[in-house]
């Protein structure tokens, strides 16, 4: 029988249609769907289905967006008997695992992730911080490069390790595109990301600040399969305050590659990435291409992963 991790993704891999062919034809999935729209009180489903892009990308929006759409798969998995034993999800995908892992119930995380996304859109103003997509180079060599720039003054830090070979950095505009320039200059490539913030990094303190503030509202329980934290790559130890885990991460590298790592040496042999887009099975093909990924996201997919189960 095979040992199956659920991987859930982050914002970005949001986009217009998203839910749209699964809605129509699972009513388990229709119902998580219905659910969040009557606890975010505005039509998430026709900005999920029809945009605009440029809603569905507001940082407030997407969160909640891709949220829903992994959960509502995730219910719909477990109904076909497809049942994960541990779980992780990169960034924003990581509230989805703490959703699926029993940590909180899915009406609170609809509500918490709604207003991460608009502590995190309000902490730094409009173009002061950015982040960009880091091709080709060595991790060490990104770091020393981050390290000098951030030695001058401004601010600029590895966020994201995604795979050998691809890191995100994040920081001050004007620090984020003089990395940029240092690592082409070093032999790499640079993408600046189309995102709201400098994500990841200690230029969100105020939406970490809040972040938990807002946690207080709520109830949390012990994870009831493992669990794997982005901002350790380690299982959780059930003895760290998960409010806390949660208040840090906005501010704290994803240390994804690590946490694939640490599934593997869990004996983890099959790995489903639950959610909009199929970044996180690129990244895996990366860190392990012996491994074996199916992304599921629309009716095409969810078939094939159903088929492969039978």
């Amino acid at each position: 029988m095979s040992k199956i991790a659920f991987l859930y993704p982050g914002q970005g891999a949001q986009y217009v249609g998203m839910g749209k062919d699964l809605y129509e034809s699972y009513s388990d999935f229709r119902e998580v769907l219905d659910e969040a729209e009557d606890l975010l009180n505005f039509n998430i489903k026709d900005i999920c289905f029809f945009g605009p892009k440029e809603k569905l990308q507001s940082t407030e929006i997407t969160q909640p967006a891709v949220l829903i759409n992994s959960m509502a798969i995730t219910k719909t998995l477990i109904k076909e008997g497809i049942v994960p034993v541990a779980t992780a999800g990169l960034s924003l995908g990581e509230y989805s695992a703490f959703t699926a892992a029993g940590v909180m119930e899915f009406k609170d995380a609809v509500k918490i992730v709604k207003k991460r996304g608009e502590f995190m859109q309000e902490a730094v103003p409009a173009g002061a911080g950015t982040m960009a997509a880091v091709l080709g180079l060595q991790d060490e060599v990104v770091d020393n490069i981050c390290k000098e720039i951030s030695d001058k003054g401004c601010m600029v830090i590895p966020a994201n390790y995604n795979c050998p070979g691809q890191i995100v950095i994040s920081g001050d505009t004007r620090a984020v595109e003089m990395a940029m320039t240092n690592i082409k200059n070093a032999g790499g490539k640079a993408i600046k990301l189309s995102v709201s913030g400098p994500f990841h990094s200690p230029l969100l303190r105020n939406a970490s600040i809040r972040l938990s503030e807002e946690l207080r509202k709520y109830k949390f329980n012990e994870p009831k399969i493992p669990m794997v934290l982005n901002a350790t790559g380690k299982i959780y130890d059930g003895k760290s305050d998960i409010k806390e885990i949660m208040k840090t991460q906005v501010i704290s590298p994803v240390l994804w590659s690590k946490t694939i790592a640490t599934l593997i040496d869990m004996e983890i042999d099959t790995f489903l990435e639950i959610g909009p887009g199929k970044a996180l099975s690129g990244f895996m093909k990366k860190i392990n291409p012996q491994c074996k990924i199916l992304n599921i996201e629309n009716i095409s997919t969810l078939n094939k992963a159903m088929e492969a189960f039978k």
